[in-house]
């Protein structure tokens, strides 16, 4: 499963970014796939996206005084939850996947343990104050700005503004103390990325808080066996994020990695599609 979810991720982030045009030239592409937006963190303004990021669209259109709000933004990213949950961030999230090849640098790693885990709470802030409440403060024009995208979200900055700025002569001339600020942000998570698993999923990303409120009631779940449960603790023991699955199948932060399903000795858990769901 490993395997699998590694050529998947491969897949995911080349198909969402499959513009390669616009890596050599330095321009965004502008088709009409863009008005899509794709399940996983990848940034619009990334040269060789051909879809939309929730969370930008969804702050570009919250509270817009001509717009109002777009509930085919927010209607999408529910069926997103709805089906998938919080499997999109460890099978088709290009910046999660990012952050999976970094943590794979040679150094003693840290594992979320009961005092970081409070950290986890920290993306549900981010969301409610810079995806939802700052963009609805309109400016005179009735414009929402992206508060998120433009303060913190570090997958801009590498996705976006260091591939623009290497192709793109222009924009070198006009960067400011902003861009210095984000890419500060991006130099910090990249360190923490090499010895915390996935640190911006668990602790910032404002999708991933959306994803975490559907994980316990998608069609996508994680199930244990209980006739064949030893309660031997190997699938918190190999979890990343110090999950207890056997005994806590819908936990928020699950990311349905699958490796507890590998580690199982008694093939107890698997994971797939609950199409048995009441409606």
């Amino acid at each position: 499963m490993a395997n699998k979810r590694f050529i998947t991720q491969i897949i995911a982030t080349i198909s969402t970014n499959s513009y390669l045009k616009g890596f050599f030239e330095g321009k965004i592409f502008q088709g009409k796939t863009k008005n899509i937006c794709v399940p996983g963190l990848n940034c619009y303004s990334c040269p060789g996206a051909i879809g939309s990021c929730p969370i930008g669209s969804l702050q570009t259109v919250i509270n817009n005084a001509r717009y109002k709000i777009s509930y085919y933004v927010l209607g999408l990213i529910a069926l997103f939850g709805v089906v998938f949950g919080r499997f999109i961030c460890g099978w088709l999230c290009p910046f999660g996947w990012i952050q999976e090849l970094i943590y794979k640098t040679p150094l003693k790693k840290i594992k979320w343990d009961k005092k970081l885990k409070y950290s986890k709470y920290l993306k549900y802030g981010i969301l409610i104050v810079f995806v939802l409440w700052l963009p609805s403060l309109v400016n005179e024009l009735g414009v929402a700005s992206p508060t998120f995208c433009k303060y913190i979200c570090p997958a801009g900055t590498l996705e976006a503004s260091l591939p623009l700025l290497a192709t793109n002569s222009p924009l070198r001339e006009i960067i400011g103390g902003l861009f210095y600020w984000k890419l500060f942000l991006l130099v910090a998570l990249i360190f923490f990325s090499m010895i915390l698993y996935r640190p911006f999923c668990y602790a910032i990303c404002p999708l991933g808080a959306i994803y975490s409120v559907f994980n316990k009631i998608s069609y996508y779940q994680i199930k244990v066996d209980n006739t064949k449960c030893i309660e031997c603790k190997q699938c918190q023991q190999i979890c990343k994020y110090d999950i207890y699955t056997a005994f806590d199948l819908k936990n928020s932060e699950c990311i349905r990695c699958g490796d507890c399903v590998n580690i199982c000795p008694t093939e107890a858990l698997s994971m797939g599609f609950d199409l048995k769901k009441k409606k």
